[in-house]
């Protein structure tokens, strides 16, 4: 049912002036949904206070209060139902009317919870930075009213109607990658990702961090890793367990107005209520100011390729260089705590390249963390982009002596239409675990050991050089 609900959502936004692409459907899509997961979420723990005879809002404040006024309810100004249960056409706004509350009183009403929160890890001052980045950009009445009715169809009660919701979710900002704009930049294929925090392993109290968060992706797969367990998600997690995940656990920074929204939004919806997501250029923040207190135990990131950034962003760095990724590398080098492991999705150049940047950024690499684990990733990977990419697997505090690298090889060409899969990945992943107790890797017909010199890995000619 979500599925062609979504689709039936694009074709209305598809005949409307304000809306021209993929990653409009979804911008739009998105607040709108939102309201309506805040509103069966407030009804959820409405219920659950009522059943358990205690009285807690979505703030932690005692007494349930509900967060949005009741003027600004899904039920009153979206949704209005008679007796029957069906919508109240007489109540119902729509046309210039639905429009002049919507731009007018709701995105007004709601930018203000940012000031109003408590503090910034509250479900409150999410929704007030999401609203303050938004904007309606549904140009009909008519057509709002028809997309409001759509999402009011949907349920989001039952962990396995979230579930479905997120994972379509996800599906929609993967065809972003397909619509212009740089869609695909907020996207990884969820089977890397996933066998990145499989090796990776985080466990809970751990604080995880990607400072390239785009649609929050390794911070999603990370949440579901560390909850997995019967049908409700958390079977085996005390409340104590709980609370660290929903509020001490995940991190993110993200420069992209569009992609923080998606970011914050796809987080919500696989069932973290507060992301602590930034919106804010990651780069901008000098190196010499990170402190001890600022630092993170696990690392998930794959940082935007090929960019170029400006000499002053450069100035924050020990290392100046232009590459974007270089400057990520860098950033993230630093901000590990010690003993703490990091998975990156870094161009496979990185390995070969010459320039005094790049080998000063593998030197910092090999003298300040033990990389451990190569993986090189075949080209057509990222649907769309032309690049090849390695996965860096690195622990901070001890030098590197011994990298193991594995060669993805397949029998067939990636592409949008044949994606890479997590049974591709299913033979690193066994072999990755095989090593775990031991100081070398397999080596197969696909991975081997280089000895690391002070700054190549060689092996014949097999081997790229780091």
């Amino acid at each position: 049912m979500f599925e062609q609900t979504l689709k039936n959502i694009d074709d209305i936004l598809h005949k409307d002036a304000g809306c021209g692409s993929e990653l409009d459907y979804v911008e739009q899509t998105s607040w709108i949904l939102f309201l309506k997961y805040l509103d069966d979420l407030e009804r959820d723990r409405a219920t659950a206070a009522e059943l358990t005879g205690k009285t807690l809002s979505l703030s932690g404040v005692e007494g349930y209060t509900p967060i949005i006024d009741k003027e600004y309810q899904w039920s009153i100004w979206a949704t209005p139902k008679g007796k029957d249960g069906k919508l109240d056409h007489h109540k119902a706004m729509t046309g210039d009317d639905l429009l002049d509350f919507v731009n007018g009183k709701l995105f007004p009403y709601l930018k203000k919870f940012k000031l109003s929160a408590d503090s910034a890890d509250t479900i409150e001052y999410k929704i007030g930075e999401i609203f303050s980045e938004l904007k309606n950009r549904i140009q009909s009445g008519y057509n709002l009213r028809e997309v409001i009715n759509r999402i009011d169809e949907l349920r989001f009660r039952t962990h396995a109607e979230k579930h479905e919701m997120s994972h379509l979710y996800e599906a929609k900002i993967q065809n972003m990658g397909n619509a212009g704009r740089n869609g695909g930049e907020y996207y990884t294929p969820r089977p890397l990702i996933t066998t990145i925090v499989k090796v990776v392993a985080p466990k809970i109290g751990d604080k995880i961090y990607d400072g390239a968060v785009g649609s929050a992706g390794f911070l999603c797969e990370a949440f579901d890793y560390l909850r997995k367990g019967d049908i409700n998600g958390r079977p085996n997690l005390s409340t104590k367990d709980w609370e660290i995940l929903q509020k001490r656990t995940f991190y993110g920074k993200e420069k992209k107005s569009l992609a923080y929204i998606i970011g914050s939004m796809n987080m919500i919806l696989h069932g973290v209520e507060a992301p602590n997501i930034i919106h804010t250029n990651t780069l901008a923040e000098n190196l010499a100011d990170i402190q001890e207190k600022d630092r993170y135990h696990v690392v998930l990131a794959n940082p935007p390729f090929g960019g170029k950034e400006r000499a002053e962003v450069q100035q924050n760095f020990p290392i100046k260089t232009g590459e974007t990724a270089s400057l990520f590398l860098q950033h993230f080098i630093k901000i590990l705590k010690a003993g703490g492991k990091a998975g990156v999705v870094i161009k496979n150049t990185f390995l070969s390249n010459t320039d005094n940047a790049t080998v000063a950024i593998r030197k910092t690499l090999l003298e300040n963390c033990n990389l451990h684990t190569v993986l090189d990733l075949p080209g057509g990977t990222f649907t769309g982009a032309g690049v090849k990419t390695v996965v860096l697997f690195f622990e901070k505090g001890k030098p590197t002596q011994k990298v193991w690298f594995y060669q993805l090889n397949l029998e067939r060409n990636l592409g949008k239409t044949n994606p890479l899969n997590e049974n591709d990945l299913a033979e690193f992943v066994a072999l990755y675990a095989s090593r775990a107790s031991a100081s070398e890797g397999p080596e197969t017909e696909n991975s081997w050991n280089l000895d690391v010199r002070p700054l190549s890995l060689s092996k014949g000619t097999k081997a790229p050089s780091i």
